[in-house]
């Protein structure tokens, strides 16, 4: 069922790419560089893919460097609005950081996410939690049996509600080695002392909703010895890595997260 993406095909997406309607532009607007003079364009391959969760098939799409040896790999959980532009081209840039990256499609068993954000929205509020997890369980077992990814050496990132999902997972998944959190609320408090891996939170100025529970839980991972380091990002708002009202606050945001994990999963 999948598509590929490298070689000559394959767009240079430095930062993140914005797609333009195709009748009024017919081609896709990349958003400028940080570093454009010193980031080198790589190819990869994307696709989609299918695996058993139980009984039932989840839908993910994933994205593979052109490297030599394996690759640690990252799972990417979506936004409430389900499967997006977004999360596939933040998959691709976790490949084109040298990351097999997947992202699954959370709405599969309600028969994928559908063609409106609000109507992807109110599916997400039908999912329960622990079958959530047991669909990251079945991704992270899937990523696990691929030659090109070196077992065991697996993150996650999140974005919105599913910033939230990956602090959750990481309370659940002892095997995990880093979360990443995108202005995600955070667990229960009785869940961190649950958590092995290494986690760091990306969160924004513009966004007292999320922000007012970040004490509560830095407080509550230092209550049962663990770290958890985060930065609340000046002048921009939640979704601001999507959204990009600040470029460079998003580029600054993504490259710490890069660095977080080429540190924790031996990239």
């Amino acid at each position: 069922m999948g598509g590929k993406r490298g070689g000559s095909t394959d767009r240079r997406m430095v930062g993140w790419m914005v797609a333009m309607p195709l009748a009024m532009a017919g081609l896709l607007l990349l958003s400028p560089s940080a570093n454009p003079a010193i980031r080198r364009s790589v190819d990869i391959h994307s696709e989609y893919v299918k695996f058993l969760s139980g009984t039932d098939t989840v839908t993910a799409y994933i994205a593979y460097p052109e490297r030599p040896q394996p690759a640690p790999a990252v799972i990417v959980i979506h936004e409430i609005f389900g499967m997006s532009d977004f999360i596939r081209q933040t998959t691709e840039q976790l490949a084109k950081d040298g990351f097999v990256a997947i992202a699954p499609d959370l709405l599969s068993r309600r028969g994928g996410t559908p063609a409106t954000p609000d109507s992807a929205r109110k599916l997400i509020a039908t999912l329960n939690p622990d079958t959530v997890t047991q669909d990251l369980d079945a991704t992270r077992a899937y990523l696990n049996k691929l030659k090109p990814v070196r077992s065991g050496e697996i993150g996650i990132i999140g974005f919105c509600w599913g910033g939230g999902q990956s602090f959750r997972y990481a309370t659940n998944t002892p095997q995990l080695k880093a979360f990443v959190v995108c202005y995600g609320p955070s667990p229960n408090a009785a869940d961190m002392g649950k958590i092995r891996a290494k986690g760091l939170g990306v969160y924004a100025e513009n966004d007292a909703r999320i922000n007012a529970g970040l004490p509560d839980a830095a407080a509550a991972m230092k209550a049962v010895g663990k770290d958890y380091p985060y930065t609340i990002y000046p002048g921009v708002g939640h979704g601001f890595l999507r959204t990009r009202e600040k470029p460079e606050v998003a580029d600054s945001a993504w490259n710490a997260a890069i660095r977080f994990f080429r540190a924790q999963l031996k990239s």
